[in-house]
């Protein structure tokens, strides 16, 4: 079981919370300085809202991609899905026991051919007691993760 994760870009935080609270009807499941995400039953949606200032985000469509995912809702579908990743010969980088968007998970990230940024993961405690301590840069035209 799974849903897929979409990752926005935001100017101001706050704003878009409220927003997506009228547009989806559920209160945030998580929200951190910077951060918040949803967990929306229907249609089976991980929103993530990650903060960049209004500078960075721009206005309209452009710049409000951070990055795309498909997370798993179980360590079994984790490990299934981790071996068909594993086997395309596309993964860019894994990490293990990575702390990041305020959860310790699992994750393998890979790009498409427009330099998309995809994380597959499983998030193995959602509410740590380390703050996120893993930050990838932006690279490149493969951007990812919550920086």
């Amino acid at each position: 079981m799974s849903r897929v994760q979409l990752a926005l870009s935001v100017a101001d935080l706050q704003a878009s919370i409220d927003f997506y609270i009228k547009v989806f009807g559920v209160q945030p499941h998580k929200i951190r300085e910077g951060y918040a995400n949803f967990e929306i039953a229907e249609p089976p949606l991980k929103l993530v809202l990650i903060e960049v200032g209004a500078d960075a985000r721009g206005h309209g469509p452009a710049g409000a991609l951070n990055h795309l995912g498909a997370e798993e809702l179980t360590a079994d579908g984790y490990t299934k899905t981790r071996a068909r990743m594993d086997a395309t010969g596309l993964v860019d980088l894994e990490e293990d026991d990575t702390t990041c968007c305020y959860a310790v998970q699992d994750k393998v990230w890979l790009h498409d051919p427009n330099g998309t940024p995809w994380e597959f993961y499983v998030i193995k405690d959602d509410n740590p007691e380390a703050e996120s301590t893993t930050e990838l840069p932006l690279m490149e035209s493969k951007g990812a993760c919550c920086t």
